[in-house]
Formats: C-alpha cells, structure tokens, sequence
C-alpha cells in the first residue's frame, strides 16, 4: 500500500506536467474538433479537463475497481456531453486516451528508475494492468455517454419534427384540420396517432379534417395506421373526414380489405367543409 501511495503522489505532482505535455505533442496537422480549436478560452478548458482526468485517475491506487468507476463517472458524463467533444470524431478521442496511456506507461518507468520506493516486477505488472484497464474502462464510457446523448438528442428532434409535421391547425370552436405532407413512415404515422389524439382531446375537437392531397406514398402498414387513427378518434368522440386521398393510397387501403363504409371521404377541402362527401 505505501509503494501504491507513493506512486500516487508521483503522479498527483506530475498532473499539470502530464496535460502540457499532452497538449503540446497534438499534432495540429492531423486533429479536429475540440483538440484543433484556436480559441484560447475552450484550448483552457480542454486543458482542465484533461487535468481533471490526471486527479481522477491518480486514486485508482487508493479505491477498489467498483468506487473508482463511480469516482470517475461525475468526469465521464461532462466529456460525453460537452459540445465540442461531441463535435469532435469519436475515434480522435480515443486515440488521445491511447496517447495519454502511453503517458502513464512512460511515468511509470520513471517512477521505476528514480523513486527512491521498492517495486518488484510482480508490483510494476499488477500497475500496468491497473492503468490499462481502467483507460479502457473510462474510453468505453465516455464513448458510450458520448453515443447516448446523440442519440436521446436525435430521438428528441426527431418527435419534435414529427410534431411539427403533423400540426392541427384550429378552423373553428369544434373542428380542425390535419394537413399531411410529403411520405409517411411507420415511425412518423405512429407518431401521427399519439399527438392528434391528444391534441383533440385539449383543444375540444369534433371534427377533425384529415387531408391527404399531399401524400404520395403510403406502405401498407401506415395505411392501416391512418385507418387506426379514424377508428381511434371515433372512439373519442370526434368524428373524421378524409380529404384528397390519392388513387395509390386508396389501391394501397383497398388491397388491404380496409372498411371504407363508415369513412366519410372527399376530393377537396373546398368539397369537405362544404359538405359534399363522397
């Protein structure tokens, strides 16, 4: 445990050594994102950040495996999450942890050779495995945080856009209008049934005007889903016309046996609020 301490506070002495040194031997040529920015003020952050890092991984030799990682995670999330790593390639950020754990191997054969501390070869192993497993531990979480949070922010745009895509816009105190644009997907069409619901729902709809004049192409599982939004707002007591169903579209609905019977349809919106139905 002392050899461990002392090697500890090796490194602990060495942490701004450590990031300069880092930060100098970037290759300018060859980087991006984060590690090619000229603004001095996020060049200072990169630096603490990296820092930071070096007093994190210095008490992988006072905790157990389990604590370390847990004494790490507050570190992890900030680099997964902040913008200019997450604009930066996610293999340049790897290759900079590589770089920096060659670091640590090449301190711990200075602290081998001028450290005034008895270190066997089976302590110098036990070290150099200590320090590559937990560089590979904190690359796969900060690269997995980095992926989860695109990913929640892709998932958030992306209902945001399906929201926007499917607007209601108010004609009067009980009916409204659903105008659909361009292809519907599964996705979207799914995302088309839960929002209209409720919408309708808040804002007292009766009747719901469902205009499908510009959508080309449907597959035949959005068919059956446009047929499940009739059917569902029915069941909430709004009632539905379909307006400009296109003649693929009905082929489409057709083939699939879908009951048109109680599906109120015309050729325009002119035609719909007018009251002619097909």
């Amino acid at each position: 445990m002392k050899a461990n301490l002392a090697f500890r506070e090796f490194l602990l002495k060495k942490a701004w050594n450590l990031t300069e040194e880092w930060y100098n031997s970037l290759d300018q040529s060859s980087v991006s994102g984060v590690y090619a920015s000229r603004d001095q003020a996020t060049i200072e952050n990169l630096k603490s950040q990296n820092y930071a890092f070096h007093k994190h991984l210095a008490e992988i030799f006072t905790l157990d495996k389990e604590d370390f990682l847990e004494h790490m995670n507050d570190w992890i999330v900030e680099i997964g999450r902040d913008p200019h790593h997450l604009e930066t390639p996610t293999h340049e950020i790897m290759r900079e942890f590589m770089r920096v754990r060659i670091q640590y191997l090449d301190f711990l054969k200075e602290f081998m050779e001028t450290q005034n501390v008895s270190v066997d070869r089976e302590r110098e192993t036990q070290w150099t495995r200590l320090l590559v497993d937990a560089f590979d531990q904190i690359m796969y979480k900060v690269v997995e945080e980095k992926s989860n949070y695109l990913n929640r922010t892709i998932e958030k745009q992306q209902s945001t856009i399906n929201e926007l895509s499917s607007p209601l816009i108010q004609l009067s105190n009980d009916q409204a209008l659903l105008p659909l644009v361009g292809n519907i997907d599964t996705d979207r069409a799914a995302a088309i049934l839960e929002n209209i619901l409720r919408k309708c729902t808040e804002q007292d709809v009766d009747l719901l005007y469902i205009d499908l004049s510009g959508v080309y192409l449907v597959d035949t599982m959005v068919a059956q889903q446009i047929f499940q939004l009739i059917d569902s707002l029915r069941l909430i007591g709004v009632s539905s016309t379909v307006v400009g169903i296109r003649p693929e579209i009905a082929q489409t609905a057709v083939s699939l046996g879908l009951d048109f019977s109680h599906v109120t349809t015309t050729a325009t919106l002119s035609q719909a609020m007018a009251g002619q139905t097909f």
